[in-house]
């Protein structure tokens, strides 16, 4: 038995290769639902289609979430009676950091106001 017995975890970001990752290893756990937030649609269809082909007995316990971390509602949104948050959300070029720093700072507060 784990501290993640029948738990909730969100992972932010999920679609990418670090929160594919996360949500690999903790399929092998006894985790009770992983959520899978992300606002890339197609990657999210994809992943679905994959877990339920390659890994059947454990399809079941993710659900798909789309959604932006920058938007308050749907954060809080996909984060009731979650437990654990996994936050891999994040612009992958630094221009676009640079260039909207006003987003950056958004989305930390938003997901702080969703706890």
């Amino acid at each position: 038995m784990s501290i993640f017995k029948d738990k909730v975890l969100l992972i932010t970001g999920s679609t990418g290769s670090f929160g594919n990752a996360v949500l690999n290893r903790f399929l092998r756990t006894d985790i009770g639902e992983i959520r899978i937030f992300s606002r890339d649609e197609n990657r999210q269809d994809d992943m679905r289609h994959d877990f339920q082909a390659r890994m059947p007995e454990v399809a079941n316990k993710i659900n798909f979430y789309i959604g932006d971390v920058r938007n308050r509602s749907t954060l809080k949104y996909a984060m009731k009676g979650v437990n654990f948050v996994f936050h891999a959300a994040a612009l992958k070029q630094v221009p676009s950091c640079e260039f909207f720093p006003l987003d950056n700072g958004i989305r930390w507060r938003c997901l702080r106001a969703a706890r």
